[in-house]
């Protein structure tokens, strides 16, 4: 059994060397977790003959019931190459698109992907994300094509011929990698069959091999075909070529071990000082520097509570040591350092850089957030999610998921009492109203709710509002605010910019005027900015956080829904203030900037824009037909259409709001032989012909008159 105690296993990482910090990831049904499973049974974690089938790291009832991971797990693997023994952390992450959180988290902790792909089915829009996601965390992708078994079984190709699909598959890859990778790893970073960074192979079979293990073992495509045909056995393959050695031994080869890969991630991801101590401990991954981890997961264990798994960068952590939680500026103590083998965790006493720790005690730690032995270290450049939530539900009780998946976010809403989970789509939150029903806790749900947006078509001349005191006067002009600005803003490049000259070059460079983009008031999260558009007026200074409240108290509720605003760009163009400080306070100037917000949006053809999502179906061809119905019924449209063997996959759009009963209608439509995957796409403008309803409706939802205000009720004239 290659399967080692943890004393063995704590010797070898004593050298960085010997360590491998890799994740797998792939778009939903490609085989990750089923490849995931072959890895625990070559290192004797479960039976070599249930690996494959177990689904070990779904531990989750749920994931077993679903067939799919929800949750990212974390396992420590033995791997002996050339006589040489290697400790590799590995995470496994969820495909499913509403779980694209975890999945962005899980790439701050891992050095390098073994991305899966269908051999059939290749290079999906999700496996497509995934990869931008860890080219963007400068995390070393290799490829492993799965379920070669189909393309005999389905396809019925002969060698040659699956050799030349499976290079087609190859360069679609490296195309990803030409498009998303930055300049000095475009070449690098390629995959391909001639150095061993592609493996082959089939997780379900357990076999798997590249060029490196058929130069070893002698092993062709001809004899995978030979294995599919009559006469030939999986089983003998599987015990010549199996699939661990073929992945792990990619990853040993090509993935860095943790002190190389800090060099160039460390740059990327901190945002602090790297001539100072701690950004050279970072950078050389020093076990004697001071601790510094990223959390990027909390599991909750039913005996020992909050479990912090995160990457440890620098230091070295042990039971007892007390830290610090620098997001949140709080102290914890940890009980006990552990790793993971399997689904069990092993007390270990103490962990150094480099490794996945799992610790105990830290109950106000939350996924995310940096920890540290010292208090004055910057924080990990805050993680960027591809989806924001945009379906959400009322529940009674959330707390234990919420610690384990940031991506559900609660609030709660004052008038009703009701607590709302907002989550990334409607499998998002069921999986969550699961999850709190499993635990025991009486759960009433609503109907699922979507989330708007609120945006204008046009702009406006400058409008004027009064105090409620009217010794105060607010001129306020709005404009469409361009998307690519609008991203930055989103994205955070532009708000953590504390140089106002960093920023201005960047806006110019955008075609901004020199004036405004050194005017800037205030970078609202959500995709907007206030300027500040006046000349020479008095108290300007002092009175610009009261005039900001009312900007963003609108940004957080437009005018149309009580909706959160996006892709607008506000200018503050005059100011008439009162000369008494008690006549042009915040109770003053605040509701006088609302009303100028509002006022000036209102003008300024607003519209609600919906979530749409994307949607790919896999189905037999004659079904193809049905699928369209079912989107055009759905406010929905067919964009493309591709034949993979005998399948057919059907990409689309469907508005969110559309999605609620889509399951049921699909699987009747198709006889239940279609599979798809939604993913958050856009936001777009809801169609004229609804728009006054939806508003209406959502008005009503809120407890609001049913008709929007008008420009008029917020502008005051001279």
């Amino acid at each position: 059994m290659k399967y080692k105690a943890t004393e063995q296993i704590l010797k070898i990482i004593k050298d960085k060397n010997l360590i491998r910090n890799f994740g797998v990831i792939a778009h939903v049904d490609h085989g990750k977790t089923t490849m995931s499973d072959s890895l625990l049974g070559y290192a004797g974690i479960i039976a070599p003959s249930a690996a494959g089938r177990a689904l070990a790291l779904d531990s989750m009832k749920l994931e077993q019931d679903r067939q799919m991971t929800i949750v990212q797990a974390n396992v420590t693997l033995l791997y002996e190459k050339a006589g040489q023994e290697y400790v590799i952390n590995m995470i496994d992450t969820p495909g499913h698109i509403d779980f694209t959180g975890r999945v962005t988290r899980s790439l701050r902790a891992i050095d390098g992907a073994v991305v899966v792909s269908d051999s059939v089915e290749g290079i999906m829009t999700q496996t497509e994300t995934v990869t931008k996601q860890a080219l963007e965390e400068r995390v070393r992708p290799v490829l492993y094509i799965n379920k070669i078994d189909r393309l005999i079984k389905e396809l019925r190709l002969t060698p040659d011929k699956m050799q030349e699909w499976l290079v087609n598959i190859i360069t679609t890859f490296n195309g990803l990698i030409d498009t998303y990778a930055e300049p000095e790893y475009k070449e690098k970073w390629k995959v391909s069959i001639q150095d061993g960074s592609v493996s082959f192979g089939s997780a379900k079979d357990r076999w798997g091999f590249n060029i490196d293990i058929m130069k070893e073992k002698g092993i062709s495509f001809k004899d995978i075909f030979t294995a599919y045909s009559e006469g030939g056995s999986i089983e003998e393959l599987a015990k010549k070529a199996p699939l661990a050695e073929a992945i792990l031994g990619m990853v040993v080869k090509h993935h860095p071990p943790p002190h190389v890969a800090q060099k160039y991630r460390i740059p990327k991801i901190w945002k602090g000082d790297l001539e100072s101590d701690i950004g050279k401990a970072l950078l050389n991954c020093d076990d004697n520097g001071p601790a510094v981890m990223m959390i990027v997961n909390m599991a909750m264990d039913p005996a020992a509570g909050p479990v912090a798994i995160g990457r440890l960068f620098a230091g070295t952590l042990k039971d007892g040591q007390t830290v610090n939680l620098i997001d949140t500026k709080r102290e914890g103590k940890i009980q006990s350092v552990n790793f993971f083998m399997g689904n069990q965790r092993e007390m270990v006493g103490e962990l150094g850089a480099g490794n996945i720790p799992a610790l105990l005690g830290l109950t106000e730690a939350r996924a995310g957030q940096t920890l540290s032995s010292i208090k004055d270290v910057a924080l990990f450049e805050g993680i960027k999610y591809v989806s924001e939530p945009v379906v959400q539900i009322a529940v009674e009780a959330l707390r234990r998921i919420t610690i384990e998946d940031p991506n559900l976010v609660v609030k709660i809403n004052e008038e009703s009492g009701e607590t709302i989970i907002a989550g990334m789509g409607v499998l998002h939150l069921e999986i969550a109203a699961s999850l709190i029903a499993d635990a025991g806790v009486q759960v009433v749900t609503s109907q699922p709710l979507i989330n708007y947006r609120e945006t204008i078509l046009s702009g406006t001349d400058a409008v004027m509002a009064k105090s409620p005191n009217r010794h105060n006067k607010i001129f306020m002009r709005v404009e469409p605010l361009e998307p690519e600005i609008a991203d930055l803003i989103r994205s955070g490049q532009l708000s953590e910019m504390k140089d106002k000259k960093e920023v201005a070059t960047i806006l110019r460079s955008k075609g901004w005027d020199s004036d405004v983009s050194k005017n800037i008031l205030r970078f609202d999260p959500r995709g907007n900015v206030m300027i500040n558009g006046t000349r020479g007026v008095q108290f300007i200074q002092e009175s610009s956080d009261s005039i900001l409240s009312g900007f963003e108290d609108v940004m957080k509720e437009g005018p149309l829904a009580k909706e959160q605003v996006r892709n607008c760009k506000f200018t503050f163009t005059h100011f008439v203030p009162h000369e008494d400080t008690a006549h042009r306070g915040l109770s003053q100037l605040g509701p006088a900037s609302r009303r100028a917000c509002m006022g000036a949006m209102l003008k300024s053809s607003p519209i609600l824009l919906e979530p749409l999502l994307g949607i790919e179906v896999r189905v037999p061809q004659d079904m193809i037909g049905n699928v369209a119905s079912v989107l055009s019924g759905k406010r929905g449209k067919v964009l493309d259409m591709q034949q993979k063997g005998i399948t057919s996959i059907v990409t689309g759009e469907v508005p969110a709001s559309e999605t609620f009963d889509l399951a049921e209608i699909m699987r009747g439509q198709t006889a239940g032989k279609a599979m798809w995957n939604t993913y958050f796409k856009a936001w777009a403008p809801i169609p004229k012909s609804i728009q006054a309803t939806l508003i209406a409706d959502t008005r009503k939802r809120k407890g609001l008159s049913p008709e929007p205000p008008t420009a008029d009720e917020f502008i005051d004239k001279e």
